[in-house]
C-alpha cells in the first residue's frame, strides 16, 4: 500500500511522519509527566476536601491545557514551514498552487493516512534506521521535475524565451543600421554644403569659364548623388522602421505565448499526483487538529 507518490517523496512524507511522531511523543510525555509530578507533590494524604480535589484538578488541567496548546500551535507552524518549501520551489517555477482546505477533513483520506503510518512504522528497527539514513542525505527538497505535458510546456516556455531574446537582440541591429544610414546622410548634407561654399568663393574673384562650368558640374553630381542617397536613405528608412513594427509585433505576440504557456503549465500541475497527494497530507493534518481539540474538549469543555 503506497499513498500514489514516487519513491523518492513518499520517503520524505514517511520522514516528516517520524518527525510528527516524534514530537508527539514528547508532548505526551509532557502531560504523562505532568501527572506524576501531581501524584508525588500532592497525592500524600488518604482523605482530601472538596476543595483540595478541585484546587488539583483544576492545576492539572492547566498544566495539560498549556502542552496540547503548546503541540496544536507547533504543528500549525511545521506545517507552514512545510508549505513554505514547496511553494518556493514552485515560484522557481512560476507556478501557482492551489489547496483545498475542505479535503483536509476527508475522512477516507486519513483513515488511508493512518494506515499507510502504521504500515511504515511496524516495520523492523534496521529498516528504519535505513530508510533514515537514505533520506537524511536529502534533507532539502529538490524543485519539481514533473513528465509528460508539464515538462513540454517548461521546455515550450524556454524555446519561446530564447526566441524573444533573439528578436530583441536583431531589434539593436536594425536601429544600428538606421543610426549608420541617418549618419551618411548627415555627411553628405555637409559635402553639399562646403562645395557650395568653394563656389560661392570663386564666384566673388576673377571669373573663370572653364572652372565654373567644372563647378557647376560637379555641383550637379553632388545634388544628383545627394538626391539618390536621400531616395535610398528614405528607403531605408522606410523598410527598417517596418522590420521594427514587425519585430514589435512579433515580441509581443511571444510574450501573449509565454503567458498562455505558463498558466497552461500552471494548470497542468495542478493536476499532477504530487499536487493531489500535498492536498492530501494537508487533509490528513488538519483532521489530526481536528482530533486534538475534540479530545481537548473532554478536558476543558468551555474551550
Amino acid at each position: 500500500m503506497d499513498i500514489g507518490l514516487n519513491e523518492h517523496h513518499q520517503q520524505i512524507v514517511i520522514n516528516y511522519l517520524r518527525f510528527a511522531r516524534y514530537s508527539r511523543g514528547q508532548r505526551l510525555r509532557g502531560v504523562d509527566a505532568s501527572f506524576e509530578e501531581l501524584k508525588e507533590s500532592r497525592l500524600v494524604e488518604d482523605t482530601y476536601t472538596l476543595d483540595e480535589v478541585t484546587d488539583m484538578l483544576d492545576g492539572l488541567c492547566a498544566v495539560v491545557r498549556g502542552e496540547v496548546e503548546s503541540e496544536l500551535i507547533n504543528a500549525a507552524h511545521t506545517n507552514v514551514l512545510l508549505l513554505r518549501q514547496v511553494f518556493c520551489q514552485a515560484e522557481k517555477w512560476h507556478l501557482k498552487l492551489q489547496a483545498d482546505i475542505s479535503e483536509l477533513e476527508n475522512r477516507d483520506l486519513i483513515d488511508e493516512i493512518a494506515k499507510f503510518e502504521e504500515r511504515e512504522f511496524s516495520a523492523t528497527k534496521s529498516t528504519s534506521q535505513s530508510k533514515l539514513s537514505k533520506l537524511s542525505q536529502t534533507p532539502k527538497l529538490e524543485p519539481l521535475n514533473e513528465g509528460g505535458g508539464a515538462a513540454l510546456l517548461q521546455i515550450e516556455i524556454n524555446r519561446l524565451n530564447e526566441e524573444n531574446t533573439k528578436l530583441r537582440d536583431r531589434i539593436k541591429i536594425l536601429e544600428g543600421k538606421a543610426t549608420s544610414a541617418i549618419g551618411e546622410r548627415s555627411k553628405l548634407q555637409a559635402d553639399l554644403d562646403s562645395t557650395q561654399a568653394d563656389l560661392r568663393a570663386k564666384s566673388s574673384g576673377k571669373s573663370y569659364d572653364k572652372e565654373m562650368v567644372d563647378l557647376e558640374e560637379q555641383m550637379a553630381a553632388a545634388k544628383l548623388d545627394l538626391k539618390k542617397t536621400k531616395e535610398k536613405g528614405t528607403s531605408q528608412a522606410a523598410t527598417l522602421q517596418e522590420e521594427l513594427v514587425n519585430c514589435k509585433h512579433e515580441i509581443l505576440k511571444l510574450q501573449h505565448d509565454l503567458e498562455e504557456a505558463e498558466k497552461d503549465l500552471a494548470k497542468k500541475f495542478n493536476e499532477t499526483t504530487q499536487y493531489r497527494n500535498m492536498k492530501q497530507m494537508l487533509t490528513s493534518k488538519n483532521e489530526q487538529l481536528k482530533d486534538l481539540r475534540s479530545r481537548l474538549r473532554k478536558y476543558e469543555p468551555d474551550a
